[in-house]
């Protein structure tokens, strides 16, 4: 039986079509009904199965809905909310899935009439690819799903996602929108001024030898790769954040400050010491028991470099009925290989995934 009768998705782009392509997969929802400005789009949507059916006008998307879900931008939610309160009725709940939450669930709080429930959404996942085109039924699974409720009261509104979101993987985590702002700041939108300021120094080297980018390797690619992101949608981000992430920049600022008094001076103790700290403190990302991130047990495996030498672990391990949790590349030396980080849901997956790559000929160790 489905979970809500009829389901408004607002915008049928990769996270839009993604949830409703996952929503129809587990029959969580009775008819999926797109609304976007493209026409092409909707038409597309319907094709992929993403929704059942679309229009471009917002009335008409949203009649009858138990659950609209804001899948846009966070400045075109923003635009959209106070058309939104004048068209839905009580008992509707209003959701979105906005990288920000305080900036987005205050209006929410505002626009909206009584009666109709708002829980914020963020779906800590996505993709390189943009678009209704790149949409991926998988795309949630085991990614981080965050909820925060207006006020933090709306105890129904919460359960109705969950029962939504579970099924489809997601590890949903219910908090306040604002501290969510903070901790996406400093785990989220620092990364990404990081990775942007770090391209545009090694750019700004490379007027003075042209041929700085032909040693970049691996960890620099890997540092850097976040910088494909469309610089539209941080523009909204960046505005509606502002305030956590100026006052991660100044904590990044005076990381940097401290790294480069201990090189100028020459002070090798203090750089081993901030090397170590950061060692110590990414170690923990997979392994947290605690936290948004659920806990890994993890093995790491050394692999030539050939193609489809990640195919054949995965397939290896499926055959043997080991499902992976997650997957990293640590090292890549091209021509010769490198270091695969491998996380499982429990400690006998990761046992048995042991036995069965070290039966299989490849190095192993646990972690």
């Amino acid at each position: 039986m489905a979970a809500v009768e009829r389901i408004a998705i607002i915008g049928v782009g990769l996270i839009g079509g993604s949830l409703g392509l996952a929503w129809r997969d587990k029959g969580l929802a009775g008819e999926i009904v797109g609304v976007d400005l493209s026409a092409d789009t909707l038409h597309r949507a319907v094709e992929l199965g993403a929704i059942d059916r679309g229009t471009t006008d917002l009335a008409e998307g949203v009649q009858g809905a138990g659950l609209v879900v804001l899948a846009t931008p966070v400045g075109a939610t923003m635009e959209l909310a106070g058309r939104l309160g004048t068209l839905v009725r009580p008992g509707v709940l209003v959701t979105d899935v906005g990288s920000t939450k305080g900036e987005i669930c205050r209006r929410m709080a505002e626009v909206l009439p009584p009666g109709v429930a708002f829980v914020g959404g963020h779906p800590m996942a996505g993709s390189e690819a943009q678009g209704v085109e790149a949409s991926d039924p998988y795309l949630f699974q085991n990614a981080v799903y965050v909820l925060t409720p207006v006020g933090g009261a709306d105890g129904d509104g919460v359960a109705l996602l969950t029962r939504l979101l579970e099924p489809i993987g997601a590890k949903v985590a219910v908090m306040d929108p604002d501290r969510h702002d903070r901790l996406v700041a400093a785990v989220s939108h620092l990364p990404q001024l990081v990775a942007v300021a770090l391209v545009n120094a090694v750019a700004a080297a490379e007027t003075d030898d042209a041929g700085v980018l032909s040693l970049a390797a691996g960890g620099f690619r890997d540092t850097t790769r976040i910088t494909s992101s469309p610089a539209g949608i941080w523009l909204d981000i960046l505005a509606s954040n502002r305030g956590p992430v100026l006052e991660m920049l100044g904590r990044f600022r005076q990381a940097l400050d401290t790294l480069e008094e201990a090189v100028r001076s020459g002070d090798r103790a203090a750089v081993a010491a901030e090397f170590e700290r950061a060692r110590e403190t990414r170690s923990r990302l997979p392994r947290r028991p605690k936290g948004l991130l659920p806990a890994y047990f993890e093995l790491t495996v050394t692999v030539e470099d050939r193609p489809g030498i990640i195919g054949r672990l995965a397939t290896l391990l499926g055959d043997h009925g080991v499902n992976i949790e997650d997957i990293e590349i640590l090292r890549l030396r091209e021509g010769e290989g490198g270091t695969i980080r491998l996380g499982f849901a429990t400690e006998d997956g990761c046992r048995r995934a042991f036995e069965t790559l070290a039966g299989a000929g490849y190095k192993v160790h646990r972690r």
